[in-house]
């Protein structure tokens, strides 16, 4: 899957939140705003963030109508502070009352995001796992349902990366699949043989002695979901290079870089997505581009 956020991708989510939000039209700024009246806003951002989602924002605002413009003021992955204009709307002033929450949804929930990885990644940053690799932050699939590609997105304008995109797009066992199998080398093994071979093996363990099972399966990635830093230190040097080493489970900014001191290749942090905060960013409308609301 690439990582390129789409237009086909954006406009999906943009479409499906309008209908959720103005189904049939928006009915306070028919009965309050005349029709002929064009506005401008000010995207202002009320807290220190990092900028992402701007090329969602600016869709979001013109899929009403295609006369409202936004002219975005900063690059995504871009640090700002607050108080600091983001981007300035103009247009059509019912048009941009419309998509204004649909679209300060998104941002604010991309720019949380991005926010929060970035703080993540700069906890880590320096540091290299056993092997000498830089080590990554990534996400996981506990995403908001239908935002997927749009977090994703948000995960690396903040300085991680990305993890699978989905079940179709790489192999991860996880414990419930390992509850169903017998000897894990061999389960390993059989699936091997049923991939193709371009095909990536991961597989999570919650025990110390489960690992010498993963690594005679040959396992490309060995995860250690929820270990202790002594039995993460003694897993990284039990593998000792022969399969990447992520570490997983109740990732904190408390914790993540006593994780990475452990040796590990990559973290994944559930909570880049789960519990990111929506960034405050709010979007200031001017009286309208003569000085009031309403056209000349």
């Amino acid at each position: 899957m690439s990582l390129h956020l789409t237009d086909q991708q954006i406009d999906r989510v943009i479409r499906l939140s309008l209908e959720e939000d103005a189904p049939f039209g928006d009915l306070t700024s028919q009965a309050f705003v005349p029709a002929e009246a064009q506005a401008r806003a000010a995207l202002a951002a009320r807290e220190p963030g990092v900028m992402a989602g701007g090329r969602v924002f600016a869709r979001a605002m013109g899929a009403v109508d295609a006369g409202v413009l936004v002219d975005l003021r900063g690059a995504e992955g871009a640090p700002f502070q607050a108080g600091e204009t983001l981007a300035v709307v103009t247009g059509p002033a019912r048009a941009m009352l419309t998509a204004e929450r649909t679209a300060l949804n998104l941002l604010q929930r991309m720019c949380g995001i991005a926010t929060l990885t970035a703080r993540y990644t700069a906890a880590v940053e320096g540091a290299v796992s056993a092997a000498g690799r830089p080590i990554r932050i990534t996400d996981t699939r506990k995403t908001t349902p239908g935002l997927r590609a749009l977090e994703r997105h948000a995960v690396r304008c903040g300085g991680g990366h990305n993890h699978r995109s989905g079940l179709s797009d790489a192999v991860l066992a996880k414990d419930n699949h390992l509850a169903l199998v017998g000897d894990l080398a061999e389960a390993i093994r059989q699936a091997r043989s049923r991939l193709p071979h371009t095909a990536h093996i991961e597989v999570e363990v919650d025990q110390y002695e489960q690992i010498p099972a993963a690594l005679a399966g040959g396992a490309d990635t060995i995860m250690l979901d929820n270990f202790g830093l002594d039995d993460l230190r003694r897993g990284v040097e039990l593998i000792s290079g022969n399969a990447l080493v992520e570490a997983s489970g109740g990732v904190t900014l408390e914790t993540v870089a006593d994780i990475a001191a452990a040796g590990v290749d990559l973290i994944s942090v559930g909570a880049l997505s789960h519990s990111a905060r929506a960034l405050d960013i709010g979007l200031d409308m001017d009286l309208g581009l003569n000085g009031k609301l309403r056209a000349d």
